[in-house]
């Protein structure tokens, strides 16, 4: 998403007018030059007096028209600062490719569902190839936008576009995990490859309708020769930041929600409320062979219950790694774009339509924070998933070959170690 590029700024003007030089007839002495051209002398007339003078009061260092900040940095500070927007730019690049050549190579994750997943990784990535280069530029010569006018426009349309598709998503993946974990038997039927197909062309076509407005007339950007920002137009720009974030924000919050209940629903129904108790254990003594008779049909049916869960504890564990998983994703998604898509809202109606007023280093740091979610993606999803973990350690030491047959015979492993040790939640 693009803030503010920051606009020219005057730190002494190498322009300005030489001092016109009065004759001493008319008074002596020098008077300053303001902002008119040069003229004749005898066109001048007499002096005025140097109250009636014209004072320009003086440009602060760094002002623009806009009211923004240019940053000078020391060459330390510029090679710090480039050293860590080279890094993330590189983490995002190579964690997405990882994410896209092991699902698109690897014959055990090309499922219908991880198309989805690759989808995201293609908009970050796209993020990282597309946007944060011109952004670290642009940063490291302290926000004067450098790349021309007609750039500017395909720069911002692009920006909206790559992180708009990578927030949105995450929405439908967050409904997709729904979905798989509340209809285990009829979701998997209809999720093919033409589904998921159309649902990503959706996604993609409605963060590219985030992007027509300013291009056909609603509402133009703000481009000049030193300044590239997003209109601020209102209405584009509660339309934008709504559809872009906060509409996938309150469905994936929503989703989550769901599968936290069906979570705990499910860790109710695995409580073995069938095992006899201690104080009926006691009370054996008490009233004898009938009580002894009745826990031994309560043994029967907690021996019956573990049969049951032993089928289903595959159900409940994907249900609790479910609600595991997209809570810490819904967490680092909101985390990462809230702050800038608050400030997003909220500038129009502080600093006008015309430019932003907001100090530059709050806009960086926001913007930053935001792109950061496309570099700790892939490795959420890398965390929780074993096969895209073991394809990742496999492609980064270079063991191109078998790399199927080492998930499988992780899979049957790992089923082996359930079926011999059950894991129940009591």
């Amino acid at each position: 998403m693009v803030l503010a590029l920051n606009g020219s700024h005057l730190s002494g003007n190498p322009l300005r007018p030489l001092a016109l030089e009065e004759p001493r007839a008319l008074g002596g002495g020098r008077m300053i030059a303001g902002s008119w051209p040069p003229r004749s002398l005898a066109k001048l007339g007499p002096s005025p007096p140097p109250s009636a003078l014209p004072t320009a009061s003086p440009l602060p260092a760094n002002d623009s028209q806009c009211g923004e900040q240019i940053l000078s940095y020391g060459s330390a500070e510029k090679v710090l600062i480039g050293a860590v927007l080279c890094l993330i730019t590189l983490l995002t690049i190579a964690g997405n490719c990882l994410v896209v050549i092991s699902v698109c190579f690897v014959k055990k994750l090309r499922q219908p569902s991880n198309y989805l997943i690759v989808s995201l990784a293609l908009a970050d990535l796209s993020v990282a190839l597309a946007v944060m280069p011109f952004v670290s530029v642009t940063d490291l010569i302290g926000g004067e936008w450098i790349f021309g006018r007609l750039f500017c426009n395909v720069f911002i349309a692009m920006d909206v576009m790559c992180c708009t598709a990578s927030i949105m998503t995450l929405c439908v993946i967050s409904i997709d995990r729904y979905l798989g974990i509340t209809r285990p038997l009829t979701y998997p039927v209809r999720q093919n490859g033409k589904c998921m197909a159309k649902m990503i062309l959706c996604v993609w076509l409605l963060s590219a309708s985030i992007t027509i407005p300013p291009l056909f007339g609603w509402a133009q950007n703000v481009n000049d020769e030193k300044v590239c920002l997003i209109s601020q137009d209102f209405g584009y720009t509660i339309y934008s930041t709504a559809v872009a974030f906060y509409i996938p924000m309150s469905v994936m919050l929503f989703m989550y929600y769901q599968i936290y209940k069906a979570a705990r629903r499910s860790a109710a129904k695995h409580k073995f409320s069938g095992f006899p108790r201690l104080e009926e254990m006691e009370g054996i003594s008490v009233n004898g062979l009938v009580k002894l008779h009745k826990e031994s049909e309560e043994c029967t049916n907690f021996s019956r219950l573990l049969k049951h869960d032993k089928k289903n504890i595959s159900i409940f564990k994907r249900e609790q790694k479910a609600a595991t998983t997209l809570g810490i994703i819904v967490g680092a998604f909101t985390i990462c774009w809230l702050p800038f898509f608050l400030l997003s809202t909220a500038r129009p109606f502080i600093c006008g339509t015309a430019c932003s007023c907001i100090p530059l280093w709050v806009e960086r740091t926001f913007l930053w924070l935001g792109y950061a979610n496309s570099l700790i993606n892939p490795f959420i999803y890398a965390f929780f998933n074993r096969d895209l973990r073991t394809t990742y350690r496999n492609l980064l030491q270079c063991r191109y070959r078998n790399i199927n047959r080492k998930l499988s015979a992780a899979g049957m492993h790992e089923a082996l170690k359930l079926a011999e040790k059950p894991e129940f939640v009591l």
